[in-house]
């Protein structure tokens, strides 16, 4: 039996142990784009942290500013060859590297919300109802999460209020930071958006948000890669590549 949805809204029909469609092409390739693309922007963006590991609030900082951050000791580079690009020390090519895959960001993100506003995945699947925002379904949530009980049958088709909020933010908050933050640091842009670092407290006040948006990113990763393992991996990753999902299960009592 095949059912067509993205995470919609459950019904009756299909049950626990049945293989449905999950994702549609448009969520996968933007899902796998983003993959790519953010593990790019990611190490290069190491590679150009090692040229000055400090991270300061306004629109100036040096070596002998105060900085709210200080990655490494001394004058060694706080991230090794294997987690940065490029392996050897070159900020210039990390720079080239890090601008080239923001364009892709930005253009898959831009995509993937207008197809997504048109087709009603982010209203009907994303939005959360008034209901799910009170403090007992959240603290629900909160508590079959912490209990590592996850949703069987056709529930499992449906995001719960904690993946809304997890893929909203990220969605609505940390991309677009990260991509604001990255316009108002390139000297091209600035000249052209001067007020840009206004708003975000200057320069170096637009790099740590830059650096923190870019942590949210990671931390937001980590959690989505332990609840793919906890839920069944090998499931989660094949509706994410193929489409097909198959129902979890039904616990007997």
């Amino acid at each position: 039996m095949s059912q067509e949805r993205d995470a919609g809204v459950a019904d009756s029909g299909p049950q626990g142990g049945e293989l449905v469609t999950r994702h549609r092409l448009s969520t996968r390739l933007w899902h796998w784009t983003n993959v790519v693309t953010l593990a790019v922007m990611l190490m290069s963006g190491l590679m150009i942290l090692n040229a000055h590991p400090r991270l300061y609030w306004g629109e100036y900082g040096a070596n002998f500013d105060h900085a709210w951050l200080v990655l490494g000791a001394d004058d060694a580079e706080p991230f090794p060859g294997w987690a940065t690009i490029p392996a050897h020390y070159s900020p210039a090519d990390a720079r080239i590297w890090h601008f080239a895959f923001a364009v892709v960001l930005v253009g898959a993100l831009a995509l993937y919300l207008v197809w997504s506003l048109a087709n009603g995945h982010l209203r009907r699947d994303l939005m959360p109802r008034l209901a799910e925002l009170s403090p007992a379904h959240l603290w629900h949530d909160i508590v079959d999460h912490a209990r590592l009980k996850f949703p069987t049958g056709a529930a499992a088709l449906s995001y719960n209020i904690l993946q809304k909020l997890a893929y909203g933010g990220v969605l609505f908050g940390l991309l677009p930071l990260v991509i604001v933050t990255g316009m108002a640091m390139s000297p091209g842009l600035d000249a052209g958006l001067p007020w840009l670092t206004v708003v975000l407290g200057g320069r170096q006040s637009a790099r740590s948000l830059h650096f923190l948006a870019a942590a949210g990113l990671v931390l937001f990763f980590m959690v989505h890669m332990a609840m793919v393992v906890l839920a069944g991996p090998i499931n989660e990753v094949r509706s994410m590549l193929t489409g097909w999902y198959r129902l979890p299960r039904e616990k007997q009592p």
